[in-house]
């Protein structure tokens, strides 16, 4: 294969993402949000809300995390955050998926790409931790704007929300956070 059959290759596997279908519906709850949709939304909140980042965040950097980071679902599929499920299996059938994905790629594309996913999943970085607040903070937004979309399918609690998105949410983006509490405090209370 040439390098640019390695780089098509890649790019033709990436479209898969379009197929997998996530639990969070769109904004207008008309059908679920596929995860190519996602990171392409997921860059433009980073775009558009890059003022609640920290001074040590490089939105370059997050833009570039969001747009691979769901890559792996090609193979792992999506897991619902609101689903029980066990974290260790994800994460193995995850490391699998970007193992074959990235692969694909010539070797100097695969390393410099890797390495971003790996940040964003380690989420040690004031960068990945903004991205990952990203990417938790874009699913309530759109079950609120949806009227509680996944929410009312995975009966799911304000306290489980918090738990499950909230820590990700204040530690990478904490007005993001503010935000969202209130807003997601005012929908459970108003279906309560």
């Amino acid at each position: 294969m040439t390098r640019l059959d390695q780089q098509i290759a890649f790019l033709n596997e990436a479209d898969k993402l379009k197929s997998v279908n996530r639990a969070t519906t769109l904004a207008d709850g008309s059908r679920p949000e596929n995860s190519a949709e996602h990171s392409w939304h997921l860059t433009l909140y980073a775009l558009v809300l890059a003022d609640q980042a920290g001074p040590d965040v490089d939105i370059n950097r997050v833009i570039k995390m969001l747009i691979l980071h769901d890559l792996v679902e090609i193979d792992a599929g999506d897991t619902p955050i609101f689903e029980n499920f066990d974290a260790a299996d994800v994460a193995a059938k995850e490391q699998k998926a970007a193992d074959r994905i990235f692969g694909l790629l010539p070797t100097d594309i695969a390393t410099a790409l890797r390495p971003i996913w790996e940040e964003f999943e380690a989420a040690l970085t004031p960068t990945a931790q903004f991205a990952r607040a990203l990417d938790r903070f874009q699913p309530p937004m759109l079950n609120l704007a949806s009227g509680g979309g996944s929410w009312t399918d995975y009966n799911v609690t304000e306290d489980m929300v918090t738990a499950r998105v909230g820590t990700k949410i204040e530690l990478g983006a904490p007005g993001l956070w503010a935000y969202a509490r209130e807003r997601i405090a005012a929908f459970f209370a108003s279906v309560s």
